[in-house]
């Protein structure tokens, strides 16, 4: 295994624990709690304070502690049943790939994109995209996917958002020490570093590679804070979505040609391409460029590209697709559509979009021409997205346009809570994580016993409430203001989350519309609600941070302070807490805005029903018994038509449905027994089918394989 020099600054290490180190380094204990606990046990103060993260856990631990656990044979006996099971992980010899696709021959899948989110202790994701691309990275690792990922480190990654007195979003950035992430130097076949090299307007820029293990799959990562680079270009991947359109063509350009080049220094040739969102889009230019460059026609040379690459599209607004002006393009381009074999007007083609303004080169439109497999990431998202482009398919009808869609799903293990996994180890059997997507076994969970499961349930709640409670001292501490002189939650009130990027197409305000009906629902005698809010709004985004702010003053107001929160830096950690502790989960778009959404996938998992506008993923879910829709799946005259009916839906059902399942209809011990089977439907119904074990299943039939079968090795 790879190491850098400064992984000598580990405490010493005994020999009996040594291979805590190995662990350490690759990110399979992000999904196996079980890992987790080895570290935790040494010293559990310390690894909150580590934020959950073992290479700077194990550089700061005391001695005497790793000593202790050493000694300790109750301890050992968990080391090595984790080392064992860790071991046999990365040894086995079948997976899920090799039963369903035993005559697999070297294939490679790469898959690139801009931000990946594994885990809370590396902030390089912003979001949905990032988060989809960590759980992608996970579940291939799980499956056995021959597939390798590219993107960014972002030294300074997304930022820190923190909340001022006026509780205005104000973005901190906080450079972290490669040493103390699970990142090493990536090297070439014969053993040198690989720094991979991109002309920009002037002058070359570099980009130095680091290998992060993800399981069995490793994720590569270019970073230009290296020397010679200017300090201006030492800042181009310092921060994920930073900077302005410059840096941003600039970011994509490293992506998309110097991910190609990083892995040929590797000596990886992958059979297949995907573009995770357009900023990657760039990458089959140079995969165009080699193969001119060994003498094939430009034409012929496009055509091969295209076989072997896979575009998906998560943007359904179409302000979202990244476009920029043909001059911005000439500057950086002028060099290189000469090594493509073709002119300027040619290659400006490739990307060309009209808009009102004149034309752009758009990033999706270059993926969309350079791919034969072109998704969408839920069915509604699909129709929406072949009515964006259908007007790059003269002769065609919407229906006819060749974009397709695979809904998105969730990575299980990262985000089922523990007390439900080992409820579901005893009611599923241990093996039940080997058939994620098989919607049999899931029927099991209809025979857990109510008053078991709401056990847990009631748990998992007052666990969030201590988590919510304990997050708002911290703040109140920060900016050096008093302790809130009401009581902040209930551990048995109805709880509803609302956790997401704070985007206004998202509506998070949409639920205080009318404030009085709301205070009255929220503090209604023996029947109380509470609404906790998270999410970050884009650093440039006013109008997302002004409903922050909006949200931030109502829950300080009579009659919603105590029963409206919001909480500050929003993250993965924070994400855990919330979809396995709250009773329902919202979700208020404006359709058909939401491509997709994910964390009420995960908040299903969780046993946590959706409470949501029929968009995205959720009308291929709702069945009328695993969670409520809001509104209804129609077009509107205006948007204030459709606030109003959704919010009138909202109220009506809030107050006429959900209120008396929850706290009326309950035995003599106290449990709702039909809630909880609202709840388990959500479990049955959801789990199988938007885990991301289908996800992946889905692309390996319709994409992976049939490219694998068509294409040839681009430039191998």
């Amino acid at each position: 295994m790879l190491r850098l020099e400064s992984e000598l600054l580990f405490t010493p290490i005994p020999e009996a624990i040594a291979r805590l180190r190995d662990l350490a380094y690759n990110l399979w204990w992000v999904w196996h709690p079980e890992a987790q606990e080895l570290f935790r046990q040494i010293d559990r103060e310390l690894w909150e304070q580590t934020y959950h993260n073992p290479v700077s856990f194990l550089r700061e631990v005391r001695q005497r502690r790793l000593d202790d656990v050493a000694a300790n044979p109750t301890y050992m006996s968990q080391f090595h049943a984790v080392m064992s099971r860790f071991d046999a992980y990365m040894d086995a010899r079948e997976t899920w790939y090799t039963r369903h696709y035993p005559n697999g021959n070297h294939e490679k899948i790469a898959y690139f994109s801009a931000e990946f989110g594994i885990h809370e202790s590396m902030p390089i994701y912003s979001g949905g995209l990032g988060i989809l691309s960590g759980d992608h990275t996970k579940e291939a690792s799980d499956m056995g996917l021959p597939l390798v990922a590219i993107g960014f480190l972002y030294p300074q990654g997304y930022f820190r958002q923190h909340l001022d007195h006026s509780g205005w979003q104000l973005a901190e950035y906080h450079k972290f020490d490669f040493a103390n992430v699970a990142a090493t130097p990536a090297t070439t076949p014969d053993g040198g570093e690989v720094v991979v090299e991109v002309e920009l307007p002037g002058r070359t820029i570099y980009a130095k590679v680091y290998r992060i293990q993800v399981g069995r799959v490793p994720l590569y990562l270019m970073d230009t804070d290296i020397h010679p680079n200017s300090p201006q270009d030492r800042e181009l991947s310092a921060r994920l979505y930073g900077g302005d359109r410059e840096m941003r063509v600039s970011q994509e350009i490293v992506l998309g040609i110097g991910g190609v080049r990083a892995l040929r220094k590797l000596g990886i040739h992958p059979t297949v391409w995907h573009m995770n969102e357009g900023h990657s889009a760039f990458l089959v230019l140079e995969l165009t460029r080699e193969l001119v460059a060994q003498g094939v026609p430009f034409a012929q040379a496009a055509e091969r590209v295209t076989r072997s690459c896979i575009f998906t599209t998560h943007t359904p607004v179409p302000a979202g697709n990244d476009a920029f002006p043909f001059d911005m393009i000439e500057r950086f381009f002028w060099q290189y559509w000469p090594q493509l074999g073709i002119d300027r007007n040619t290659f400006l083609e490739l990307g060309r979009q009209d808009q009102h303004w004149g034309p752009t080169f758009a990033m999706t439109v270059l993926g969309l021409k350079f791919s034969s497999y072109r998704n969408g990431v839920s069915k509604l998202h699909g129709h929406v997205a072949r009515g964006m482009w259908e007007w790059l398919y003269p002769g065609k009808s919407r229906d006819e346009v060749p974009i397709t869609s695979v809904t998105n799903g969730v990575h299980s293990a990262s985000w089922l809570a523990p007390e439900l996994r080992a409820l579901f180890d005893t009611h599923m059997g241990p093996d039940w994580e080997d058939h994620l997507d098989d919607p049999e076994q899931w029927k099991k969970i209809y025979e857990i016993p109510n008053d078991v499961f709401w056990g847990v349930k009631r748990t998992l709640r007052n666990r969030l409430v201590a988590f919510v409670r304990n997050r708002i001292r911290h703040r109140l501490e920060r900016i050096n203001q008093p302790p809130a002189p009401w009581q902040l939650l209930e551990e048995d009130a109805l709880t509803i989350g609302f956790a997401r990027r704070f985007a206004t197409y998202k509506r998070a305000s949409l639920i205080f519309k009318d404030i009085e009906r709301l205070k009255s629902l929220l503090n209604r005698p023996g029947h109380p609600i509470q609404i906790i809010f998270a999410g970050k709004a884009h650093p440039a985004d006013n109008p997302g941070k002004l409903l922050i702010q909006e949200i931030h003053h109502l829950s300080l107001q009579p009659g919603l302070a105590g029963r409206v929160v919001f909480l500050e830096e929003y993250d993965i950690a924070m994400a855990r807490e919330l979809v396995k502790g709250v009773d329902i989960w919202l979700n208020t778009p404006r359709r058909p805005y939401e491509a997709s959404g994910t964390s009420g996938q995960k908040a299903s998992l969780n046993g946590v029903p959706n409470f949501s506008v029929l968009d995205g993923w959720w009308p291929e879910a709702y069945n009328g018994r695993n969670g409520w829709a809001i509104g209804e799946e129609r077009e509107f005259y205006s948007q204030d038509e459709q606030d109003w009916n959704d919010v009138q839906s909202l109220y009506h059902t809030l107050e006429q449905t959900i209120l008396p399942l929850f706290y009326e209809q309950r035995d003599g011990a106290g449990v709702p027994h039909e809630w909880l089977n609202i709840c388990k439907e959500a479990i049955v119904t959801v789990a199988p089918n938007f885990s991301f074990r289908r996800m992946l299943a889905d692309y390996m039939r319709e994409f992976y394989a049939p490219a694998i079968k068509d294409a040839e090795t681009v430039g191998g």
